[in-house]
């Protein structure tokens, strides 16, 4: 009998060896500390920064404001209808006297009739053989000096309004400080303004007012001024007219000018306004302009 016999191999095993614990080291210590402070000091600079802008003052300039005038004026000499230094004949009398002026004259005659001394010295000026048979001067009263030849802004600027209702007209008159006004006879004019609110009126005096002043031409609109006049309690007369506030004049005058770029005003023969929304206020702009001389 063959016997057998089995080989038995049994592998032995080497027990696994432990990981040492990780430590930190004084290098990364020293390191994270370093990183710390800079991340501190980095804090404090930019904190010590924004302190420095936000209680710095800054020196301001007041903006002085421009007011675009455009005079001419005769200074001292005689008021007529040409360019002579020599006052009016008698024959070019009936066109320079204003009615004031007869009124003052009849008032004369009737008192100077009793008086044939200042009679014959009244006589004497007016006699057209004589001194004072100029045509006198026809630009209006101001400092010497011709000035551009330019065309008045009231005879020279159109404005147009675009509105859907009449309480959206009535803001946009509030907001550029345009009052409404009619002749209230005499020399009274009656005004109407914060018409979109709570419409007030008011009287003035026509030889008080230097505003500029607008009357429609034609269009709805004039229809809502008297409407707007009705709501402030004031009775339209034939005539109903805005007048624009001084700063509302010269931003239109700064818009005229800014769209004629370098064209002279005394070149622009009209020039053409109109209203838009510009978020929850309203602004002018120039629609177009038209010139006196083609260039």
């Amino acid at each position: 009998m063959a016997g057998s016999s089995t080989a038995t191999s049994s592998a032995s095993s080497r027990p696994p060896q432990a990981t040492p614990p990780m430590k930190v080291s004084s290098y990364d210590r020293v390191a994270s500390m370093l990183v710390a402070l800079l991340v501190l000091v980095g804090l404090a600079v930019l904190i010590l920064f924004l302190i420095f802008l936000t209680t710095r003052t800054y020196p301001t300039q007041t903006a002085v404001p421009i007011i675009l005038e455009e005079i001419s004026g005769r200074g001292d000499n005689a008021a007529g209808i040409a360019r002579d230094l020599e006052a009016p004949g008698l024959d070019e009398l009936d066109e320079v006297l204003e009615p004031q002026l007869e009124m003052s004259l009849e008032a004369v005659t009737e008192v100077v009739t009793s008086q044939s001394a200042a009679l014959e010295s009244l006589e004497g000026q007016l006699n057209p053989n004589g001194a004072g048979g100029g045509l006198g001067d026809s630009r209006p009263l101001g400092p010497p000096g011709d000035g551009e030849d330019v065309i008045p802004r009231f005879e020279r600027w159109e404005i147009q309004f675009e509105s859907s209702d009449l309480k959206t007209y009535a803001r946009q008159l509030d907001f550029f400080k345009i009052q409404l006004g009619t002749l209230a006879g005499g020399d009274q004019v009656r005004y109407a303004s914060a018409l979109a609110t709570n419409p007030q009126s008011s009287e003035g005096s026509t030889a008080k007012e230097e505003r500029l002043y607008m009357t429609w031409r034609d269009g709805s609109f004039k229809e809502a001024d008297r409407e707007l006049l009705s709501s402030a309690g004031i009775t339209p007369g034939p005539v109903v007219m805005q007048f624009y506030d001084p700063e509302t004049e010269n931003m239109l005058a700064f818009l005229e000018k800014q769209y004629a770029k370098d064209r002279k005003i005394g070149e622009i023969r009209r020039t053409y306004f109109g209203v838009r929304t510009k978020g929850n206020e309203f602004e002018f702009y120039v629609i177009r302009q038209e010139y006196r001389n083609a260039r």
